[in-house]
């Protein structure tokens, strides 16, 4: 219970800008972000083209400067239902200028079935993002869903997730401030 204690603390510290530094993946593990694998040397992420409903074509690039968490989901998997709330409500308290959350349903993924899950699941704060063939997330070396990325502000992987995870928790939060911090 103590040795808890000081890991969340420790967290805490770390996350402020004042104590800036590398972020502290062990101690993000050992609060509870137990799947998450840091990048052992962060890597660009790719540049396909991922859309929007309305045809518009993104890239991750657009979001350059910016950290980024990247979430890869699908209206059918069960995992991602329970997730996407979470990363809702951590786009509504983190997302601005230096962070965001960037959601992208890939594979098949029909327009009334992702408005049904959003609207199932409450979810106000993230746009609908499209990787219908799945292009994308083959390039990322998505096998399962949800897989989480995190990106730095240069564009880099710097740690992945597979499975879900709870966003808004505080260890979650912690290696967010200290990714913008850093």
């Amino acid at each position: 219970m103590l040795r808890s204690a000081l890991l969340y603390t420790a967290l805490l510290f770390g996350a402020n800008a004042a104590f800036a530094g590398p972020v502290d993946w062990q101690a993000a593990k050992d609060a509870g972000l137990v799947k998450l694998v840091p990048a052992e040397e962060p890597a660009p992420v790719s540049d396909i083209a991922f859309t929007d409903p309305e045809g518009g074509t993104h890239s991750l690039a657009d979001y350059k400067g910016k950290v980024v968490l990247l979430n890869f989901w699908a209206t059918w998997c069960a995992p991602c239902r329970e997730e996407m709330p979470s990363l809702d409500a951590l786009q509504s308290e983190m997302g601005g200028e230096d962070f965001e959350v960037v959601a992208i349903a890939t594979g098949r993924n029909a327009p009334e079935k992702i408005d049904r899950f959003y609207a199932e699941t409450g979810l106000q704060n993230l746009p609908v993002l499209l990787d219908p063939r799945q292009q994308l997330a083959r390039a990322m070396g998505v096998v399962g869903l949800p897989v989480t990325v995190l990106i730095d502000r240069e564009g880099r992987e710097v740690a992945r997730l597979l499975g879900e995870a709870d966003w808004t928790s505080e260890p979650a939060k912690a290696v967010i401030r200290q990714l913008v911090a850093d």
